[in-house]
């Protein structure tokens, strides 16, 4: 590990300087067509130290790449490197390897004199088609978890692996990275990257050097980059398999491997520091690390990124012309900047906690109280999300007060509380931003304590005293305790015991071994692992025993142990959501996210008015509507005034899908037929009724196929991607009508038509204008009825009409409404005209044991209230507005969105991978729903295809929201999913 090592190949320490060949593409023809017996184009391909050369025969097949090696590479460095390659591809028949193909005498590498200074080693190796990760822009988990599993595989495989070859020093030899580092740096021309650069190499390896001879060593490819990893062609989400360019083929460090591989994540799109952890797992189940390669692992990775800054200075400098050095200047610069944002110590400790269940820390040792508290009367306060203090602490808004942390705890003080604290290591919600794209720095590393005024603080040790701006530290043997919020009584030596300081009402603690890093108050959740090992609970220091951290148990399993799984859930990795408030949510994370989904929350989540009327109904009465009460008779004559004659009488229900099976059930009892016309790609509901008449495959894949017989389907009326498209999609209505028209000839006439009046498996996508005109009226020709299910539209969710069918200028004979009426609570309703109200007493009678029950017609009651008095419908066309004409602007720079559906706030963003043919773009959907979660937005497909981001978010959205929501999908669609 110095410049006087001896080896018997290369030696960068001695002959730093390394151009790439210079040979031209008409030399390498020459070279294909000579030893190899091809004659085929020689497109030149970027490489720092070699010189690579795409090969394509005459009809664009690609044959290879010719790589003619640095002429500073001897002979037996090229064997080990395709030796290695060969056993690779024994070992790990499912990896793609680059091994080389045969020259025409039968040798794998092919020996030139005259081509460069020296001999010139040839090889031609074999293509491997798909590209590489180096061309994806934002790398997800999994792809990233792929990459380490490539890594681990690779390790595995060279374990045993040995050969005269590996004796050699190289640049990206982590071994050698710091003697690199020095010998390099005076080429980076920017002065303070350059003390940057050269002190972080410097840490890092003084903290490798104490584990050298712990760490294993073994051959290892250590240039398994996004630049070398190659992904599967067959697969539209990128899938690492193959592997390519052994040049840098070493025995090293075996945790090297994964450090090189892990630091080319940081250079793409969207990277932060926690993004390398799926490869750092993936890698450790395949071949696990020891704790001192875990230890080392941050460090090697940040030594690897100050290397390649250094390295890059100095190519650019030799080989000036050479694109591939300068185009990785600017991914370089990033890995360095976000590796070194950290404590290398700190996020040691991250990837320590990824790998292992953290061990449990001794408490931190007191000799006196901090102050004068009764541990007794000592009040914790409780800020995580699921916290009671938070129930009032939002404003008309939806924001949270500013003050809720003091306001509480001077509440818990003036109720008797001799002090309060609030919990290490907890996330606050308090903390959190309404709207923000990155992680919150939520996880308090410290607590803060409210105690009466003029509240005397002693040393809890000994140690030294020192005052730094509004700061107060303690530097004791063992441990440092900072206070801030407090006025120093003294600096110097103190005792245990004696006063330090003197505070009023609040002050902030934290405390951390002695000479660890100084934590931020708080930290972002997926770094809090790191920083809380470099910090201790300060409440020992009022007397009170530490509380345990518990980290939220794995609830998908649970849930999946006690809740039948085909109740499905939103995403593979989903945050534990437990508050809401108008249209965001917030998890246990203390993280925000803006709902765009919620269309049943139409009022938006915890609605304080829904929450008091449903409290003052509960203490009141709450029964079935057998019994005579005045809200049962008021909400129904509220219901039936909201709609046009001869729609008059109502029904109240639980759901959607019993109002829509209700419906049904009224139309054949109205008509005495059973028949039914469905739209296709519909979805109605999950009773046997509405189940039969939804159409749709996302939710049923079997759907079309296992209708009973008394179901007749009509064509979808898509007018983006169905069989009559633009200006020609009024056709829709009349074959629906000559359909009818057939089953009446037949003598089948339908005892009704079921449609939703805005298409909302489609996307929210408008009827063809006239569509529900003409088909009511051909029901109603043959004697039977229309039904219109407003279950998701109705509401004034589409701005400019309450109802959907308003839309279509079509008055239906059954209206069914759910979701929006109960604002989260189960209401649903079917109104319609007395005369099929009252047919439905040949069925007998009918009962909903809640529907109609007093606190559930409180609540509806209370939402049409709220709707009215908040302006709700009209900021649905306000906002709606303009969310869909940002969102239409992105087909103009993103050509995957097709088109943008709906009205008001019932919107549908479609996915194509085709302008021509409209292909739908599914995984990708998928993925942009899984990307835009990490920054903040809950969103999720829909449709038949599932390629349609269903934009239904609570009407409550304002114009911050709506914009938020595009400028990150923008920001997905731009930077990749």
């Amino acid at each position: 590990m110095t410049p006087e090592h001896h080896t018997a190949g290369f030696n960068f320490l001695t002959q730093p300087e390394l151009p790439a060949p210079r040979v031209t593409e008409a030399q390498a023809r020459d070279i294909l067509s000579a030893h190899y017996g091809i004659t085929a184009r020689a497109a030149s391909l970027g490489s720092q130290q070699d010189k690579n050369f795409l090969v394509t025969d005459g009809d664009g097949t690609v044959a290879g790449v010719l790589k003619v090696a640095n002429p500073a590479f001897t002979a037996v460095e090229l064997q080990a490197q395709d030796a290695a390659a060969a056993l690779i591809a024994e070992l790990e028949p499912t990896l793609r390897v680059a091994v080389p193909l045969d020259n025409t005498a039968g040798e794998k590498c092919t020996a030139i004199d005259g081509l460069v200074d020296g001999t010139a080693y040839v090889r031609l190796l074999r293509w491997l088609p798909g590209g590489t990760l180096l061309e994806t822009g934002y790398l997800t988990p999994a792809a990233v978890g792929a990459l380490g599993d490539v890594a681990g595989r690779v390790s595995r495989a060279l374990e045993d692996f040995t050969h005269p070859g590996l004796d050699r020093i190289l640049q990206w030899d982590l071994r050698f990275g710091k003697d690199v580092v020095d010998a390099l740096s005076s080429h980076i021309a920017d002065t303070e990257l350059r003390r940057r650069v050269e002190t972080a190499a410097h840490e890092a390896w003084a903290r490798i050097t104490p584990l050298d001879d712990a760490l294993p060593r073994q051959a290892a490819h250590i240039d398994l980059t996004d630049a070398n990893v190659v992904v599967s062609p067959d697969s539209r989400a990128p899938r690492p398999d193959g592997i390519i360019d052994f040049g840098d083929l070493s025995y090293t460090w075996a945790v090297s491997e994964l450090a090189i591989t892990a630091s080319s994540v940081l250079g793409h799109p969207g990277a932060e520091l926690t993004s390398v952890l799926p490869a750092i797992r993936a890698f450790h189940a395949v071949r696990p690390l020891t704790d001192e390669e875990a230890q080392t692992l941050w460090p090697m990775l940040v030594l690897r990124t100050a290397v390649l800054i250094a390295s890059g200075a100095q190519q650019s400098v030799l080989d000036p012309d050479n694109e591939y050095v300068t185009n990785q200047s600017d991914a370089e610069r990033q890995m360095f900047d976000i590796a070194t944002s950290i404590p290398m110590d700190v996020m040691s400790a991250v990837v320590t906690a990824a790998l292992r269940p953290a061990l449990p820390v001794d408490p931190v040792p007191v000799a006196a109280p901090l102050i004068c508290a009764d541990p007794a009367t000592t009040v914790t306060l409780d800020l995580s999300t699921t916290s009671d203090v938070y129930d009032d602490a939002f404003d008309a808004a939806g924001v949270l007060s500013a003050g809720v942390e003091d306001e509480s705890a001077v509440a818990a003080l003036r109720a008797g509380a001799s002090a309060v604290i609030t919990r290490y290591g907890e996330a606050r919600l308090s903390r959190a931003p309404r709207l923000s794209q990155d992680s919150p720095d939520v996880v308090a590393t410290g607590v803060s304590v409210w105690t009466a005024d003029d509240t005397v603080v002693a040393a809890p040790w000994d140690g030294d005293v020192d005052v730094d701006g509004g700061s107060i530290t303690l530097h004791g043997k063992d441990f440092e305790l900072t206070l801030s919020g407090a006025t120093a009584s003294s600096t110097g030596a103190a005792r245990a015991g004696e006063p330090v300081a003197r505070a009023t009402g609040r002050i902030e603690l934290a405390v951390r071994p002695a000479g660890a890093p100084v934590a931020p108050a708080f930290t972002r959740a997926d770094l809090a692992p790191g920083w809380l090992a470099h910090t201790r609970d300060p409440r020992p220091l009022l007397g009170l025993a530490p509380l345990e951290i518990h980290p939220h148990g794995d609830l998908i399993s649970r849930r999946h142990a006690s809740f039948a799984a085909v109740q499905e859930f939103y995403y593979r990795r989903p945050p534990q959501i437990e508050r809401g408030r108008r249209h965001h949510l917030m998890s246990t994370a203390g993280r925000s996210y803006l709902d765009m989904v919620n269309n049943v929350t139409v009022l938006g989540h915890a609605h304080p008015r829904i929450a008091a009327v449903a409290s003052r109904q509960l203490r009141r009465l709450n029964t079935n509507s057998r019994f005579n009460y005045e809200a049962v008779v008021e909400f129904s004559e509220r219901l039936a005034a909201l709609l046009p004659d001869p729609l008059d009488t109502v029904f109240l229900v639980n759901s959607g899908s019993e109002a829509s099976d209700l419906a049904i059930r009224l139309a054949t009892a109205a008509t005495g037929r059973r028949d039914v016309v469905a739209v296709r790609e519909a979805y109605h509901g999950w009773t046997y009724g509405t189940d039969a008449v939804s159409t749709s495959t996302a939710d049923n894949p079997n759907a079309l196929a296992t209708r009973p017989d008394w179901v007749h389907t009509v064509e979808s009326p898509n007018s983006f991607r169905g069989k009559h498209r633009g200006a020609e999609a009024h056709r829709y209505a009349g074959e629906a009508v000559v359909q009818i028209e057939a089953m009446i000839a037949e003598g089948r006439a339908p005892a009704a038509f079921i449609c939703e009046s805005v298409y909302g498996n489609a996307g929210g996508m408008a009827l063809p204008d006239g569509y529900l005109q003409q088909v009511y009226t051909a029901v109603r020709a043959g004697g039977g009825l229309a039904i219109s299910d407003e279950v998701q539209v109705g509401y004034g969710r589409l701005g400019d009409w309450f109802w959907g069918f308003q839309q279509q200028g079509a008055v239906p004979d059954i209206v069914s409404v759910a979701k929006a009426m109960g604002n989260g609570y189960p209401l649903g309703a079917v109104i319609t005209s007395r005369a099929v109200a009252e047919a439905f007493s040949s069925q007998g009678y009918f009962f909903s044991s809640t529907g109609g029950s007093p606190l559930s017609c409180a609540i509806g009651m209370t939402v049409l209230d709220v709707l009215t008095e908040e302006h709700l419908q009209d900021n649905a066309r306000r906002v709606g507005g303009h969310l869909k004409a940002r969102l239409t602007e992105l087909s103009d720079r993103h050509p995957l969105v097709g088109t943008v559906h709906g009205f008001g706030l019932y919107l549908g963003v479609e996915m194509i991978r085709d302008a021509d043919t409209l292909e739908p773009a599914p995984e990708e959907t998928a993925a942009i729903c899984d990307r835009m979660l990490e920054l903040g937005v809950v969103i999720q497909p829909t449709g038949d295809h599932l390629n349609i981001l269903k934009t239904k978010p609570p009407l409550c959205i304002d114009v911050d929201g709506a914009d938020f929501y595009v400028d990150t999908l923008d920001r997905v669609l731009t930077e990749g999913w």
